[in-house]
């Protein structure tokens, strides 16, 4: 199971927001819907995984100790920054970030 804090969930508001707004290309809202969908479906997968990658952008480290990576397309790459808890395979998600966004 995928928890998100109230951040990453505000994070998916927030995406939801830049694509319909987004001054380059701009999606229709319905498009957009699907993209959100499709990130946070990659989220949900991390209870799926055996491998858990441990953060290594210290941007990342701030908010949890692992990450999982979701390649949305050849430009943009999705971090899902959280917390395990191996007994009950919880991710506890604490941040979403992308590529564009992402220092170190």
């Amino acid at each position: 199971m995928a928890i998100y804090n109230e951040s990453a969930r505000q994070a998916l508001e927030d995406i939801l927001y830049g694509l319909i707004t987004w001054e380059k290309h701009p999606l229709d809202f319905e498009h957009a819907k699907q993209y959100v969908a499709e990130i946070r479906q990659a989220s949900d997968t991390i209870c799926r995984k055996s491998y858990h990658q441990n953060c290594s952008y210290n941007q990342h480290k701030k908010y949890g100790e692992k990450v999982h990576v979701y390649n949305r397309n050849g430009q943009t790459q999705w971090y899902f920054i959280y917390n395990w808890e191996t007994l009950n395979r919880v991710a506890f998600v604490n941040k979403i970030l992308n590529n564009y966004i992402t220092t170190d």
